[in-house]
């Protein structure tokens, strides 16, 4: 594939709200070192549920971030959004100015948008009567506004983007970000995803789905990818947010790159509303298209993020898929889930497992899939247990197969 070598994108900064760190950094160590964020529920009175725990942001102000006004303002998967997209703006030097500000774009997912506003409305207004109910309740819970929000207190003038494609949304925002650099749409992307949904009804409804761990009582050791006694995925909440330019853009400015966004795939599986395809082929495909947009060969792919999200059916069918998109290369991989520590953030999962693939591919140093204590025959590659690896990363890619069968890849390489 021919491409203009000055629109190739690469990142150049990093933000993070996380259940183990509230900046990219202290995610990437805790991430590192094992630590889980796994813990009994502190949003709400859990006590009598079937399901307790999840892995919640601690110690977030959001007024550390931006004025008190505007955070009332704000959803709690907006005001996440904003810190990370914030820190990543600071950590990449660039300076916001009404010279560029038409030329930067944010493209920002999420999977539930302001869910919580929904349901705190409805109580508001039960409760309470309709005068009492917020008049920003509509803008605040729109799944575009946590983008809108960075735009807004950025002053960003360029596109701004949300597309909402369940657990693969974090994972098209930087699909669709490398896409805008390359066709010339945006000089600078802050992209990124985010999702806050730490709700009783979304545990009810995820809980008799049987989609979540019930391990109340071993909260840190309940998401176990993998792991032959796997029990069902751990609800989180995050936000992880990139700055993304062209190479042209970034060496003009002095920016010093980390990595480069490659390229990406999207596929559906046509199947069900919530259960993966048995046969993993339309994540195969994702994966196989993702590789031939970045123009790389199976067998240079040294690090896969996987999607992994500890439920008895996907961790199987993404092994399957992963051998299908392989072939014998497949068991060369490493392959680790930082869904073992964070839990499944859904609409920003994609996006933590682009900060892991970049800042792996920077370090030398692949995390672990931690709580990995007995082998399941249906999932028979090298998932990193328990202990960070270190080795050169060139490659990375990281999965993302959300709801409905959507199927989202992306791929990233060390700097040449």
């Amino acid at each position: 594939m021919n491409r203009d070598p000055a629109r190739r994108a690469v990142v150049t900064g990093m933000g993070a709200i996380t259940p183990i760190g509230n900046t990219a950094e202290d995610y990437w160590q805790n991430l590192v070192a094992g630590v889980s964020g796994v813990a009994r529920i502190r949003a709400y009175d859990a006590s009598g549920e079937e399901v307790q725990i999840a892995a919640e942001v601690k110690d977030f102000d959001p007024r550390d971030w931006m004025d008190f006004k505007a955070a009332r303002r704000m959803a709690r998967f907006s005001q996440i959004a904003v810190a990370a997209a914030q820190q990543a703006i600071e950590g990449s030097g660039l300076e916001i100015t009404d010279a560029n500000r038409d030329e930067i774009a944010v493209v920002v997912n999420t999977g539930g948008g302001g869910l919580d506003e929904v349901a705190e409305g409805e109580r508001t207004y039960l409760e309470r009567g309709g005068n009492r109910v917020s008049p920003f309740m509509v803008p605040m819970l729109s799944a575009s506004m946590a983008a809108c929000q960075i735009s807004i207190q950025n002053q960003i003038r360029g596109p701004v983007v949300t597309s909402v494609a369940a657990c693969a949304s974090g994972v098209q925002a930087f699909i669709e970000a490398q896409r805008m650099i390359e066709h010339g749409d945006a000089d600078v992307v802050i992209t990124g995803g985010t999702e806050s949904a730490i709700m009783p009804v979304a545990f009810a409804a995820l809980a008799n789905m049987g989609a979540l761990s019930k391990r109340n009582d071993d909260p840190t050791a309940a998401s176990r990818p993998f792991d032959a006694q796997r029990d069902g995925f751990v609800f989180g909440e995050a936000a992880g947010v990139m700055v993304v330019e062209s190479v042209e853009h970034a060496e003009r400015r002095g920016a010093t790159p980390i990595a480069e966004v490659l390229g990406g795939a999207m596929t559906g599986d046509a199947f069900h509303i919530s259960a993966p395809e048995p046969s993993g082929g339309g994540a195969a495909r994702a994966m196989q298209r993702a590789l031939r947009d970045a123009g790389v060969a199976p067998e240079e792919v040294d690090y896969v993020v996987a999607h992994g999200t500890s439920t008895p059916l996907n961790d199987a069918t993404e092994t399957k898929a992963i051998h299908a998109a392989f072939g014998d290369h497949a068991a060369k991989l490493a392959i680790s889930s930082n869904k073992s520590m964070i839990g499944h953030t859904l609409g920003a999962a994609g996006a933590m497992s682009a900060l892991a693939a970049v800042l792996a591919i920077r370090d030398g140093v692949m995390p672990p899939t931690i709580n990995y204590a007995s082998a399941d025959p249906a999932c028979d590659l090298d998932y990193i247990p328990n202990q960070a690896r270190r080795g050169e990363v060139e490659v990375a890619m990281i999965n993302g197969f959300g709801f409905g069968g959507q199927n989202a890849v992306a791929v990233f390489r060390a700097l040449e």
